[in-house]
């Protein structure tokens, strides 16, 4: 007879997610995982699989839960540009803000520490930064359409441009205890789709 699990996987895996985004992979051990989620290491082994295995369901979880209102704020009907800056603004915003500032991104941050020589993560961060890069592109595009954006500005480009901005905005408020830094950043970046 099958034994019933005693915890919820659903909140084991939310916890596991946390203590990743606060600390990092390779700074997470097992113990730290068993402590942290309040269930024994065999139950995450049988459940989860071994710490990669959960990091990587952990990083899963949180690309399907992050930033809703990206969508929404760029596909919105209507002026599309004032939509564009509005989420570069609000990017570098949370960047500084003193309780996200010491965790960031988790997207940003797994691309840093493990994008380099794991596939796995490296295939899930660029889907991700695709996705991002889709819907600023989709938006300039429609802006340029509108008369909005200026002819002579590229939609393609200038989304690449704001993606990798978005994630150095990330980087930059992360680590520095200047948020006009970010700032400056971000509002010399937007007069290029003057």
């Amino acid at each position: 007879m099958a034994r019933t699990k005693e915890f919820d996987p659903e909140a084991a895996l939310r916890a596991a997610l946390d203590l990743f985004w606060a600390r990092g992979y390779e700074a997470t051990s097992m113990a730290d995982l068993v402590e942290h989620l309040g269930i024994g290491r065999a139950s995450i082994y049988a459940t989860f699989g071994n710490k990669r295995e959960l990091y990587l369901r952990a990083l899963d979880r949180y690309l399907e839960t992050r930033d809703p209102r990206l969508v929404e704020e760029l596909s919105a009907p209507g002026p599309a540009l004032p939509a564009v800056r509005a989420v570069v603004r609000r990017f570098a915003a949370e960047a500084t803000a003193e309780g996200e500032r010491l965790t960031g991104c988790f997207v940003t941050n797994s691309a840093a520490e493990l994008g380099p020589h794991d596939p796995a993560v490296a295939r899930r961060v660029e889907l991700s930064w695709e996705q991002v890069e889709t819907l600023l592109y989709a938006a300039l595009t429609r802006a340029r359409a509108q008369g909005e954006l200026p002819e002579g500005r590229d939609p393609r480009t200038l989304s690449r441009m704001l993606l990798v901005l978005l994630q150095g905005v990330r980087v930059v408020g992360k680590a520095s205890t200047d948020p006009a830094r970010v700032r400056d950043a971000a509002e010399e970046a937007l007069r290029l789709l003057d």
